[in-house]
């Protein structure tokens, strides 16, 4: 047994086949997805493996760095720096980065995390540096585009795109919390002042535009009212002219008829004889009437011959009324 793993070890075939297995493995790689080896060729960069199968010549081509593709995230610690009014703030952030040239990640810059980081860190200084205390806290939005406009023109012969940067916390000095808490209170206090007196003066508007159109639509019914109430007077006084002109023809179409009724009846013998009565009825009565008016009476002695003349008189008309019809 001793003897033929003897024989193996020192037979040359399996040394070749060894070297050769060996060799092989060196040439062949598998690349995963997002992922970026970099090749030197004699210590010279040659060019990055891309995903998937490749091969490479043994011996004289080398992996010198395996970059990650995907976007990371680091972390940038919290740091002094001081604003513009000369107040020292607590800053911290989070910065989003990709490889876009594993290459140039490896050769252009030793530690491309490391450089990102501080480049970062400087950058916010400079920016806090350019703005007051109040505007640092008002303007993230523009801190962080400022930042993010100067890394992406510093970080690109590194071949690392920086996609994004936030600051997440701006701490002040425990002094400067105190003046900014009192600010608060003073400021709500000043907002729930204004508030109340807009109140007031939104309820006296209210009030006042309401009395106004409470007096508009008063007057408004007043003046319905009245005409309303010239109206119906007007209604009055056309029904009961009306109704006067009705009655006034109703008599005149009354007497008419009566006369009508007279006329024809006293155009018979009966009707003469009956008027002839009722005007000597009615002569006598006038003369009993003034007679009774006074103690005094004066006549022409003919009272019996005017009777009779009356009586003619009577028929005269009642004649002619007949004729006319």
């Amino acid at each position: 047994m001793e003897y033929l793993l003897l024989n193996i070890i020192t037979s040359p075939w399996v040394w070749f086949v060894a070297v050769l297995l060996f060799t092989i493995k060196k040439g062949i790689y598998f690349v995963p997805q997002n992922r970026g080896y970099v090749i030197y060729t004699l210590g010279k960069y040659s060019g990055t493996l891309s995903a998937g199968l490749n091969f490479l010549v043994p011996f004289v081509q080398s992996i010198a760095a395996d970059r990650n593709l995907k976007e990371q995230s680091l972390d940038i610690a919290s740091q002094s720096a001081i604003t513009k009014d000369n107040i020292t703030l607590q800053i911290d952030g989070i910065l989003f980065m990709k490889v876009t040239d594993a290459g140039a990640a490896t050769n252009n810059v030793t530690n491309y995390k490391l450089a990102v980081t501080q480049l970062a860190m400087t950058t916010m200084r400079n920016a806090i540096g350019s703005m007051e205390l109040d505007e640092c806290f008002q303007n993230r939005d523009v801190i962080n585009a400022s930042i993010l406009s100067a890394m992406t023109e510093a970080t690109q012969p590194w071949g690392v795109m920086v996609t994004r940067y936030e600051i997440r916390d701006i701490t002040p000095p425990q002094s400067i919390k105190e003046d900014m808490e009192k600010q608060m209170t003073a400021e709500r206090e000043k907002r729930s002042v204004i508030l109340t007196a807009e109140g007031v003066k939104t309820s006296a508007i209210t009030e006042a535009e309401g009395l106004k159109r409470a007096r508009v639509l008063d007057a408004e019914a007043a003046k319905a009212e009245q005409v309303l109430a010239a109206e119906a007077e007007k209604e009055k006084r056309v029904l009961e002219a009306q109704g006067k002109a009705e009655a006034i023809r109703l008599v005149a179409e009354a007497e008419a008829s009566a006369l009508h009724v007279v006329g024809v009846q006293a155009a018979t013998l009966e009707g003469k004889k009956a008027v002839e009565l009722t005007l000597a009825q009615q002569a006598i009565g006038a003369h009993q009437a003034i007679a009774a008016e006074g103690s005094v009476i004066l006549t022409d002695g003919n009272t019996g011959d005017n009777i009779a003349n009356t009586v003619a008189q009577a028929i005269a008309v009642s004649s002619s009324l007949k004729l006319a019809e």
